[in-house]
């Protein structure tokens, strides 16, 4: 199912003997979208610790309850590796964090280092369409099986008010990371003509449909 990034800001993280802490932020990586990690804050557990854990230890998720479980323990995540979280994260760090976890790592041959972006960062960076701003970044759409950004919330209420849409990552032409801007290859008539995004109503395949027969864009689906 697809899932809004901001809601699962401050979603309990339940280790297998009890809570751990809250979801404070994720990261991505910018050139397949996948979530890498999710960022948790330990709170008085762990002396306010923020640690990096991986969607692949995740156990299953309580939609309802807004709680996250994962398959270790309290005492695995407090003598973890060490890991500045406001440091960039290189593939060294990475190779020690899923040796002593025993993750399967999501890397194959390549040692090139990961280019991982927070969600928390990019909400609010320019939205660039071929003739314009358009909008700025609100929100990113997960799937919560796979853990990619299948879809950008794009809010346009500085030029058409009220008005939210989505665009896929994959229709990206490039990110200005230090001027904070992204350059999808629309026009302004294009996104304000597209379907209207309500974040109130869950994405369903009707609705994915239209949009990509809108931009005349391959599905991802087929």
């Amino acid at each position: 199912m697809l899932r809004s990034i901001n809601e699962m800001y401050n979603y309990t993280i339940s280790a297998l003997d009890g809570e751990i802490g809250n979801v404070r932020d994720f990261y991505f990586d910018d050139e397949t979208a996948y979530i890498r990690y999710m960022i948790v804050g330990t709170g008085k557990w762990f002396l306010g610790k923020q640690v990096l854990l991986s969607p692949r230890a995740l156990l299953e998720a309580d939609w309802a309850t807004q709680t996250l479980s994962v398959n270790m323990t309290k005492e695995q995540i407090k003598n973890a590796p060490d890991i500045d979280v406001s440091k960039p994260v290189a593939r060294k760090i990475e190779r020690i964090l899923f040796k002593y976890y025993s993750w399967l790592p999501y890397w194959s041959f390549s040692t090139k280092d990961p280019d991982l972006r927070s969600t928390n960062e990019v909400e609010g960076y320019h939205i660039k369409a071929n003739d314009g701003e358009i909008g700025h970044v609100e929100d990113f759409v997960v799937d919560d099986e796979l853990w990619i950004i299948r879809y950008i919330v794009v809010d346009t209420r500085n030029w058409l008010p009220g008005k939210k849409v989505i665009v896929s990552p994959s229709w990206i032409e490039r990110v200005d990371w230090l001027e904070k801007e992204v350059y999808i290859g629309l026009s302004k008539e294009e996104i304000q003509n597209s379907p209207t995004y309500d974040p109130s109503i869950p994405i369903n395949r009707q609705y994915e449909e239209r949009l990509y027969d809108f931009y005349g864009r391959p599905r991802y689906w087929v």
